[in-house]
């Protein structure tokens, strides 16, 4: 195995969330590790400095140190685009990509992955904990930063690896997993996938290189996902609300009297579980929504079949107290409560808004929406214009175009005309971060729900608004 071998390992784009994970895991293997990335802020900064990593803030040929066994890279840059990779890759030295690196190091563990376009990084992460819990040791490489652990990876020592498995550009290609989750399938990054059909074929190949000794658990609901686990040759169990599904949530119990400077704020929900026909108990959650019950539910199933204790999975659920910027309570502002969520999906936006809209059915809830990527706007610019029923009031900033591209062709002024067309005066368009901050200062009110939704640098605005005496 590769990463058995290896004394040293250099990173290009080591700031990315995964990329820090996996330079955490090395780290902790015995691997010195260094990196490079631009020199922008990223919570992973906090997490590279504590692991002792050395960063060097830009890109050179000469950052490639000589007695390197190994580079790995973001697939966010290519030879073309970033001279560290030109060096690199003329060098002899083996280099890998990051989902390459993740294929490699699943080859030393029973890999557990979970996919899907919307809810992997939360299951992931409640999958790692509940293991942990169980006594399982697992590692794991989430998507972002849990809570709990103050970075997003574990480097566990047991036979377990959990990785959050990200789809874009088929990074699916690269693992071989044990089991594997698959929590949803929408459309999404249609700057990689031509259509949806392509874009489901990802899932469908994953779940057919699962062993026959393996398991798929997939959402039973979604027929989307139904026709992925059809050509699966492993154990399947699927999960939802829908009575045919293997584990099916039923009794579920939304916390609408939340308070989060209560001391019960922890509990937001409750619901119990239905295993062919017998009841696996009452389950609690510290997540709000019928989208974080689904997410648990898999779990649930993926843990009854690796037949661990009930009631540490239960326990393991219960105490999970989140990821950063997934539904994260930041403070408030004049009697305001502020979140920030990562939601950027036209499906993830809506199902985050009906469980604000649970907890907090009698309050304004404002929303600060910055739309991700050119390309996803243009394709699903209708579905977003309709993903805000459960805001009253949406402002829309400009487009937060990724290092991937540069293309226009659409503005974030069609989405507020798309929403006004129904809902007359709900949205407004505001450019920037620091106007949208202006803006709320004069027009929060005392018992507003302010959210932030987006992949971009949205949760600067509540995060400032928390800050202002």
């Amino acid at each position: 195995m590769i990463f058995q071998d290896a004394k040293k390992v250099h990173c290009i784009g080591i700031k990315g969330a995964g990329m820090t994970a996996l330079a955490e895991v090395l780290i902790r293997k015995g691997v010195r590790v260094t990196g490079s990335d631009t020199a922008e802020v990223f919570f992973t900064d906090e997490v590279l400095q504590k692991a002792g990593i050395s960063v060097t803030e830009h890109f050179a040929a000469e950052n490639i140190p000589a007695d390197a066994d190994a580079i790995i890279y973001s697939t966010a840059y290519t030879q073309e685009t970033n001279a560290e990779l030109a060096q690199a890759l003329s060098s002899g030295v083996l280099v890998l990509s990051y989902p390459e690196a993740l294929g490699e190091l699943m080859k030393e563990k029973l890999g557990l992955a979970v996919c899907g376009t919307h809810g992997k990084t939360t299951t992931s992460a409640l999958l790692a904990e509940v293991l942990r819990e169980a006594g399982e040791d697992p590692l794991a490489i989430v998507g972002s930063k849990i809570l709990q652990w103050g970075g997003n990876a574990l480097s566990g020592q047991g036979k377990y690896f959990v990785l959050e498995a990200d789809e874009y550009q088929n990074k699916l290609q690269h693992y071989f997993p044990f089991g594997s989750i698959v929590t949803s399938v929408d459309f999404d990054h249609p700057d990689f996938f031509p259509d949806f059909e392509s874009y489901k074929q990802a899932f469908a190949d994953l779940a057919r290189k699962i062993p026959h000794h393996g398991v798929l658990v997939s959402w039973g609901d979604s027929s989307s996902v139904i026709d992925i686990a059809k050509d699966a040759h492993c154990q399947k169990l699927s999960y939802g609300f829908l009575e045919e599904n293997d584990f099916r949530i039923i009794k579920y119990a939304p916390v609408t009297t939340f308070d989060p400077e209560s001391e019960d704020r922890s509990i937001k929900q409750t619901f119990e579980v239905l295993h062919q026909g017998e009841s696996l108990g009452v389950f609690a959650l510290q997540l709000a929504g019928k989208h974080n019950a689904l997410n648990a539910a898999s779990v649930i199933a993926l843990c009854t079949f690796l037949k661990l204790d009930m009631e540490k999975v239960r326990k393991g659920l219960k105490h999970f107290r989140g990821t950063a910027r997934r539904f994260e309570y930041i403070g408030e502002y004049r009697d305001a409560i502020l979140y920030d969520d990562y939601a950027h999906h036209p499906e993830e936006i809506k199902v985050t808004l009906k469980a604000f809209r649970d907890l907090y059915p009698e309050r304004r809830i404002v929303a600060i929406f910055h739309p991700h990527t050119y390309t996803r706007t243009k394709a699903l610019l209708v579905e977003f214009s309709q993903s805000f029923d459960d805001a009253d009031v949406v402002y829309v900033l400009d487009i937060y175009g990724s290092a991937r591209e540069q293309q226009g062709g659409v503005s974030s002024r069609e989405i507020v005309d798309l929403v006004n067309k129904y809902s007359r005066g709900k949205a407004v368009h505001i450019a920037t971060v620091p106007d949208v901050i202006a803006e709320l200062e004069e027009k929060i009110l005392p018992g507003d729900v302010v959210v932030t939704l987006g992949a971009g640098n949205v949760w600067e605005v509540v995060h400032t608004l928390a800050h202002i005496k």
